[in-house]
Formats: C-alpha cells, sequence, structure tokens
C-alpha cells in the first residue's frame, strides 16, 4: 500500500511538471502604477481591461502590459481614460470554490498525515501485509497454504519415526474427526515440538497438513509483537477467526519462544506487549470460546523459556521431541536428500551416515549439496564418494586454505602438534579413533586432528572424558618436547579452554570427582553476571579449583607419558604429515604399529608440490589448532572431536 501510495505521488508530481512546462509563456511587461497614469495621459495607452486590482492592457503599438492598481481606488483614472480615448473593459475575478480552499488549507496536513503512516508501517514492517491497508496494523500476519498447495508428505521426512508416531493421531483426528467423538475423545488442542535447529520441526508440522489435506496457516512467534500494545493480541484473535472459518485446520507458529516467555520476566516497553499476546494466545487456544477443529501446532529450541501456562494441558498439552538422528535416520535423510542428485553407484550412504554423528537434517541437507557442488566444480556428471568426503570435510573441519602461506618452520611445529593429539588419542582408552590429520589450514585452524566415533554415543564415561582432556594436552606438550618451554606456541589455546571446560564440567555438574562428590555446585547469578552470587561458600569454590587442576595436571602427566614412549612415532608422523599434508586413520595405524607408511589413495606429487610455499604468515600467532568444543559438547548425542 505505502509503495502504490509513493508511486502516486511520484506520477501526480511529474505530470505537475509537465504541465507547467506545456502551459504558455507570456512576454508581458509588468508597469508600475505611476508609469501607467503617464503612459495614459500621453496617449500611448488604447485599452484596459481591470479585473479587480489588476489590469491589463494594450499600448497605441499593440504592446501588451500589466499593471497591478492600489487596493484604494483612484477616482481621477476613470477620467484619465475617458479623455484620452481608451477603450474600458472590466472582468469579474476568479473565486476560488470551497472545496478547492478546503483543499489548499488541509493539504499540508495530509502531507504530515500521510508521512506519518508511511514510517509507521515502515517500522512494523508492512503491518497487514499490505492487505488491509494502512489502518491494519492489528490483522494476522499468517500465511494460508491450502490443501492443494501443500505438496510434503510423511515420505519427505525421515530420521525422525518416533516423532512421526506421536503426530500421526492428528492426521487421522483432521481425516475423521466423528471416529474419536464418538467415544468422547477429545483431541490434543496444541502440539509442542521440541528439539534442536535444523532436525526438522517445521517440515514435519508442514507433512501433517500434507497428509491431512487440510489449511495450513503458517506465521512466526516474532510476527504477532510490535511496538504498540495490544497489536499483537488482535493479530492472534484474528488469525484465530481466520482458522475458524477454514476448520478443520492447522496453526503453525514457529519459533514460539519469541512470544511465549515467561511471564514477569521485566517491566515496561515491549515486555508488556510480548505478555498481552501471551495472554491473549492462552485464551483462544483454551478458554470461553472453543475453538473445534483448529489444531495448534508450535515449534522452538527453547522449551525451558516457556511460560507455564502454555504447557498445561488443554493447550500445548503434548509435547514431541525431535531429536537428532541417529545412524540409521541419517541413512534414510540421505535417501530423501540424494533423490534429485544423480549418484555414482560406488556411494555407500551408510558409510556416509556413519562418518556424520551428531548431523542434523539440515546439515545432511547440506552435506549432500556441497557433495554436488564439489562435482559440478569437477566438470563431473556424477556425485562420488569423494566428493561426500570432502563435503563432509569441509562442514565438519573447515575449508582448506592451501593458499594461506606458512614458512617451513611453522609448519612443521603445526605437524607436531597435531601428531602430538592423534598419538595421545589413539593410545588413550575409549577414546575416539583417529580418523584424519592435517596440516592443510582449515577454517580457523592451522591444522586439524579429527577423530570419528565407532557408534553413536549419547552418554560419555569418566575414562572417556579423561582421555579427551589428555589429548587435547598432546599438541602443546608435543611443541614443548622438540623445542622447550619457549618454543610452545599459542595454537593449544582452544585446547586448553576444551580441557578446562570438561574438568569443570566432571566436578561442578557431572559429580565424576571423588572429593567433590556427585554434588551439583550452580553458577553465578544469571541475572546479575559477575555478581558472584554462587551457590556455595568460598571454601568450597577453592575446593573445586583444586580439583580441577588436579584432574588436569594428571591427564597433563599422563599425555606426557605417552608422547615420550612413542617419541619415534612423534618424528615418523611429523615427516608423513610434512610429505603427504594429510594422512587418514590406516596411515596412522602404520606409524603406531612402526611399519612403513603408504601413501594416500588420492595422492600425486604434481598435487601438492611439496606443500604450501615458504614465506612469513600473515597470522603470527596460532590461534587455533583443533576447533572449538563446547562446555556441553561431550554430552551431547554422536559428538565428534574436534569438528562437531
Amino acid at each position: 500500500m505505502a509503495k502504490n501510495l509513493i508511486l502516486w505521488l511520484v506520477i501526480a508530481v511529474i505530470l505537475l511538471s509537465v504541465f507547467n512546462n506545456l502551459a504558455p509563456t507570456s512576454n508581458v511587461s509588468e508597469l508600475d502604477y505611476s508609469d501607467f497614469i503617464e503612459q495614459v495621459r500621453s496617449g500611448q495607452v488604447s485599452e484596459v481591461t481591470i479585473s479587480g486590482q489588476t489590469i491589463d492592457g494594450r499600448t497605441g503599438s499593440g504592446t501588451p502590459f500589466k499593471v497591478v492598481r492600489p487596493e484604494v481606488l483612484d477616482m481621477k483614472l476613470l477620467d484619465d481614460l475617458y479623455n484620452n480615448n481608451v477603450r474600458i473593459k472590466a472582468k469579474e475575478p476568479e473565486k476560488q470554490s470551497i472545496w478547492t480552499q478546503l483543499l489548499v488549507a488541509s493539504f499540508p496536513i495530509l502531507l504530515i498525515l500521510f508521512i506519518f503512516m508511511f514510517f509507521m508501517r515502515q517500522m512494523q514492517g508492512g503491518a497487514g501485509g499490505g492487505k488491509g491497508g494502512p489502518m491494519s496494523f492489528g490483522k494476522s500476519k499468517a500465511k494460508l497454504l491450502s490443501e492443494d498447495q501443500i505438496k510434503t508428505n510423511f515420505s519427505d521426512v525421515a530420521g525422525v519415526d518416533e516423532a512421526k508416531e506421536d503426530v500421526h493421531e492428528l492426521v487421522e483426528f483432521l481425516r475423521d474427526p466423528s471416529r474419536f467423538q464418538r467415544l468422547g475423545g477429545r483431541i490434543p488442542r496444541g502440539v509442542l515440538m521440541v528439539g534442536p535447529p535444523g532436525t526438522g520441526k517445521t517440515l514435519l508440522a508442514k507433512a501433517i497438513a500434507g497428509e491431512a489435506k487440510v489449511p495450513f496457516f503458517s506465521i512466526s512467534g516474532s510476527d504477532f509483537v510490535e511496538m504498540f500494545v495490544g497489536v499483537g493480541a488482535s493479530r492472534v484473535r484474528d488469525m484465530f477467526e481466520q482458522a475458524k472459518k477454514q476448520s478443520p485446520c492447522i496453526i503453525f507458529i514457529d519459533e514460539i519462544d519469541a512470544v511465549g516467555r515467561h511471564r514477569g520476566g521485566g517491566w515496561g516497553g515491549g515486555n508488556d506487549e510480548r505478555e498481552q499476546t501471551l495472554n491473549q494466545l492462552l485464551v483462544e487456544m483454551d478458554g470461553f470460546e472453543g475453538n473445534e477443529g483448529v489444531i495448534v501446532i508450535a515449534a522452538t529450541n527453547r522449551a525451558d523459556v516457556l511460560d507455564k501456562a502454555l504447557l498445561r494441558p488443554g493447550r500445548f498439552d503434548r509435547q514431541v521431541y525431535v531429536s537428532l538422528p541417529d545412524i540409521r535416520g541419517r541413512e534414510k535423510i540421505l535417501q530423501v536428500h540424494v533423490r534429485k542428485v544423480p549418484v555414482d553407484d560406488n556411494v555407500d550412504l551408510r558409510v556416509v551416515a556413519r562418518g556424520t554423528p551428531g548431523f542434523s537434517g539440515a546439515d545432511l541437507a547440506n552435506l549432500v549439496n556441497e557433495a554436488a557442488l564439489f562435482a559440478a566444480r569437477a566438470d563431473k556428471r556424477l556425485v562420488t564418494m569423494e566428493e561426500f568426503e570432502k563435503a563432509r570435510d569441509k562442514i565438519m573441519m573447515g575449508a582448506e586454505r592451501r593458499s594461506m602461506v606458512m614458512s617451513e618452520a611453522e609448519k612443521e611445529m603445526t605437524a607436531y602438534h597435531e601428531a602430538g593429539h592423534a598419538i595421545v588419542g589413539y593410545h588413550m582408552p575409549e577414546h575416539d579413533p583417529v580418523h584424519k590429520v592435517t596440516i592443510i589450514p582449515r577454517g580457523g585452524a592451522l591444522g586439524v586432528t579429527q577423530y570419528l566415533p565407532e557408534d553413536d554415543k549419547h552418554s560419555h564415561s569418566r575414562r572417556y572424558l579423561l582421555g579427551r582432556i589428555a589429548s587435547a594436552y598432546g599438541g602443546r606438550i608435543a611443541e614443548d618436547m622438540v623445542g622447550g618451554a619457549d618454543a610452545v606456541s599459542t595454537g593449544a589455546s582452544s585446547d586448553i579452554e576444551q580441557a578446562t571446560n570438561i574438568a569443570r564440567n566432571m566436578v561442578t555438574r557431572w559429580g565424576l570427582s571423588d572429593v567433590m562428590g556427585p554434588v551439583l555446585y550452580g553458577e553465578e547469578d544469571s541475572q546479575m553476571p559477575g555478581s558472584g552470587n554462587k551457590t556455595y561458600s568460598g571454601r568450597t569454590s577453592r575446593e573445586i579449583d583444586e580439583e580441577i587442576r588436579k584432574i588436569l595436571d594428571d591427564c597433563y602427566k599422563t599425555a606426557e607419558g605417552l608422547l615420550d614412549e612413542n617419541r619415534d612415532v612423534l618424528e615418523a608422523m611429523k615427516d608423513a604429515l610434512m610429505e603427504y599434508e594429510t594422512i587418514d586413520a590406516d596411515q596412522v595405524k602404520d606409524l603406531m604399529e612402526r611399519r612403513k607408511v603408504r601413501a594416500p589413495r588420492d595422492w600425486q606429487d604434481s598435487d601438492f608440490g611439496g606443500g604450501s610455499s615458504a614465506g612469513d604468515s600473515s597470522d603470527a600467532d596460532r590461534s587455533e589448532s583443533e576447533p572449538e568444543a563446547k562446555d556441553d559438547k561431550p554430552l551431547d548425542s554422536g559428538s565428534v572431536d574436534p569438528a562437531k
């Protein structure tokens, strides 16, 4: 609407400019009144036309002129005109209509009002979706998809079999409501889908509508909230009124935590608007007026921040957890995404699924797309297993930066660093197997050691976590052993952070410390960061720090001992990395068993040319040797160190 008004305004300005340019321009000279009187008395004026205070005339030679007479009427003027034989004409002055006068008088006010409404609509992102006019702030912005527009069904959703079983009942109800109503059953009014980002919550909701063949209203939680208090509540009412007319139907609210957070968390401003919107949503879902045949499906990855009234029976009384897929689920998801991609017969999707633990459905879709892009760059007609492996490495470890200039000394120290990680990780019990070691810069790292679990893991033992800490210190210890304490670089910064976070969680959260016991030690008050308001005493804090330090020191000594025993392997792995730049699990096994290292399957001298060119690095400090691992990552399903 605003764009149309601006367009018409521009057209009007252009037309006015054209008319002004096309209007005839007169070369009428203007005379002073005194000069006019002298010309009349000297007989130079032949005729005049009087219209109010304006006098238009012609001289004896036919030259036109114009005069503005004084407001006070000069009574001698007519005598002078008569005495000098001037032809006199009178013309009634033009009068503007009352409507023209009102328009001229109100134009500035209308212009200011238009500018105000235009900027208000811009701040609200086009309230009303451009369908309800400039005053339609309270209209719903939900997009309606009819049953014919939705082509998604359950066959397009893979890897979430349990979630599909939970929502299959909704499809049966929407198809045949009387089947449940005969026995007095009531279908859940709302279903809340909870799960990590990218697991397919939105896709599953659309598949429900596609299977049931019912209208589907889609809206985001942030679309309700505006700068005016009460607009969000009005939009909720309007959305449910539209849904009742389309009943039976589905309303899908994505990212509902934007409007459904705990009430009472703030004062004034947008918080009042958000709480009123939430209150209206609660009433519409389960109030005095029923919404029979309208099922609300919401999605969020922050169910812990939702208001309790939203989760009670009668509203969102059923929660469906859409989790990260396991190896079988990942294989099914890959099968869905490769339907439109020509893949080679050598592609084994089960192998790809095994190599992508912790990947969500969105990650796997991105993996297939990256593999197709790699094949397109190589002018291949089919996507092979090689492209899938390159795509996986790019996603998990970052894109290769072969153009990055590194000196030979820095490359050698990076090789020692990554070899230290690999050797310690190889010998630690229950540690994930070493999958690949590279000194090719990837992402923000100068080198990467990738571990890949043999199976999906949902919990981790104390032995596994201690192995993770020891392997994290392997790189720093290798640098110390080769060049001494002064040669240790900043490359171990993320390793130290990762090890410290694991040790702290072992002591304060997971109860894996013999000294501190199975007790949860809380953190600082989240409402007042830095306030130091802890749930334990200062003495306990010192004991926690001492226990964390003891765990780290023990793991450091363990890793140091392993590298001392395998110093020859450290040197051999360094040489292999300097020659090949990347070694895989088979080559690592050769080195650990002290055999001659086999060349990589796809390695050729011409491909690498002996490594990167020597020269000064543009980044003097090695800020990372492994991508950062977050605090909670050791407990994540299918955790991959260090990539995921």
